[in-house]
């Protein structure tokens, strides 16, 4: 059970439950699966672990989270340079088993796809990145009012059971007036 009766008639959280808790989410930053988290805190299934993570997760405040921050930002840190590695190696194009050359005894054929792949890679990083650190400006969205328009249209068209050629018959001319008027 993970709330005790606190004498005042109100449940408070058991201590023992909130530092299981809090390892189950200190395991789960560490990348470990909810069932590997379950094993390894002797919960019966990967359902309790994740309702675990869930509440210590729910329960963190702000500088907890500007810790989980800082991790994931190490992490993209790694794997920008996992992926800088890549890009500053040379790779060379094997075919079945063998190194390409472009003539017998010469040199090797270089491979770009390797760097171009960490390329897209790094892209990703930053775009990450900045998300997490909430660089991103708004995306606004634009709409077609032309189209707009002829949705409406069709819409009211179908609910009221006509055409759309009839709403426009409806419309009144640049000069104020309906076309059945003039």
């Amino acid at each position: 059970m993970s709330d005790v009766r606190a004498g005042n008639g109100r449940y408070d959280r058991d201590p023992n439950v909130a530092r299981r808790d809090a390892e189950a989410c200190r395991l789960r930053a560490q990348n470990l699966t909810y069932q590997q988290i379950a094993d390894e805190l002797g919960m019966s299934s990967k359902g309790q672990a994740y309702e675990a993570v869930q509440r210590a997760l729910k329960e963190t405040v702000q500088e907890p989270a500007d810790e989980v921050r800082q991790l994931e930002l190490m992490r993209l840190d790694d794997l920008a340079q996992a992926a800088r590695e890549v890009l500053n190696a040379t790779h060379y194009v094997v075919s079945q088993g063998r190194v390409v050359r472009l003539t017998r005894g010469g040199a090797p054929l270089e491979d770009d796809a390797p760097k171009l792949q960490a390329i897209d890679r790094l892209l990703k990083i930053q775009e990450r990145r900045a998300r997490l650190l909430g660089l991103d400006s708004p995306q606004r969205v634009s709409i077609d009012a032309q189209n707009l328009g002829d949705d409406i249209k069709g819409l009211i068209a179908a609910l009221a059971g006509g055409d759309e050629d009839d709403l426009d018959d409806e419309q009144p001319d640049d000069d104020g007036q309906d076309e059945d008027d003039a």
